[in-house]
């Protein structure tokens, strides 16, 4: 007896979810769009919150940059939980592959004096600034209004509080395994004159009641921190005897360039947005004109610690470069009046 195999081709009734269908149509969608559009509720809910009765569980009033659509805003990276976590996973294995690299020749040990001394009051003392600003983004991740932007600060809060994490376990690796080093990073965000400017930014900015106010407020320090202390102080790393600085920065450049991507197209959402731009970057000038001199002034206590340990540095220098550019950046976004 013989056989004849053959395939059945069943066309599905529909190629994607309702929620894109209405938006998109019934065609095929990407997983990302499936897992983002519409999702959060928007009516129905049983009650008001306690707290502010005046609004919704889910509210657009939450602050005062708004989208016409939250979901004319998607992530350029297209993250959904899965390749979030993949990307991730990633990322900190190649952190971890670097950090035992550095503990196995005890090139942490061998950082000349002066470095570990900028590792001790500048850098670790950070991980506090990352606790904090993952909180900024735990409350975007909380009260923003659409799927497309809570996720994206949901992340971030992750990635924050990743950060802090990374930058403690440089810190017990400096301290041959011990927490000791943490300790006096933990003093420093406390006490050091030097970063009280910071430490009241942070503080500042965890208890802002509009959620976007306090997330353009953060980036307006990462813009400044994250290219002085993580990319020039790199590249002076790399020529003074200091390659292990270099060598565990680089995750943080990385998370850096990654979180460029959404936070800059958002804002620009934000600026371009055909019913609220105007009123947006009107806000976002004032955003800017109020928390810009605490970032810099923050900032500029940073680069004159690192300067005064490597003299050599330039980082005040790097620092104005820097602040060039992000003022340029913001003065294009808002239309100049940054």
């Amino acid at each position: 007896m013989q056989y004849e195999l053959r395939y059945q081709v069943i066309e599905p009734k529909r190629q994607t979810y309702q929620n894109v269908i209405d938006r998109f149509g019934d065609q095929p969608a990407s997983r990302y769009l499936e897992a983002t559009l519409d999702v959060e509720p928007r009516e129905n809910f049983h009650y008001r919150p306690t707290w502010d009765q005046h609004r919704e569980l889910y509210d657009a009033d939450y602050t005062a940059l708004k989208l016409t659509d939250p979901y004319s805003y998607t992530d350029p990276r297209q993250f959904y939980y899965t390749p979030y976590v993949t990307n991730r996973a990633n990322l900190h294995d190649e952190f971890t592959k670097q950090m035992a690299y550095l503990e196995e020749r005890e090139l942490l040990a061998k950082l000349p004096t002066a470095w570990r001394t900028v590792l001790t009051t500048a850098i670790l003392p950070l991980r506090h600034y990352e606790s904090g600003a993952q909180m900024v983004s735990v409350g975007g991740a909380r009260f923003a209004y659409g799927t497309s932007l809570e996720q994206c600060c949901t992340y971030a809060a992750f990635d924050r509080i990743g950060n802090a994490q990374m930058l403690s376990r440089v810190g017990i690796a400096l301290g041959a395994g011990t927490g000791d080093l943490l300790q006096v990073a933990k003093r420093e965000w406390l006490d050091s004159e030097h970063l009280q400017p910071l430490r009241r930014f942070t503080e500042e900015a965890m208890v802002t009641p509009d959620w976007a106010e306090g997330l353009v407020a953060v980036d307006l320090v990462d813009s400044l921190i994250y290219p002085v202390l993580y990319r020039e102080l790199d590249e002076i790393a790399l020529t003074s005897g200091a390659g292990a600085y270099s060598l565990f920065t680089q995750y943080l450049h990385t998370w850096f360039k990654d979180q460029r991507k959404w936070l800059d197209a958002l804002i620009k959402a934000w600026a371009a947005d055909e019913e609220h731009g105007a009123d947006n970057r009107e806000h976002l000038s004032r955003i800017v004109a109020t928390w810009n001199p605490l970032a810099h002034e923050a900032a500029t206590e940073l680069a004159r610690v690192v300067d005064h340990q490597l003299p050599d540095a330039g980082t005040v220098a790097a620092l104005a470069r820097t602040t060039a550019a992000a003022e340029q950046r913001w003065a294009q976004v808002t239309g100049g009046a940054a």
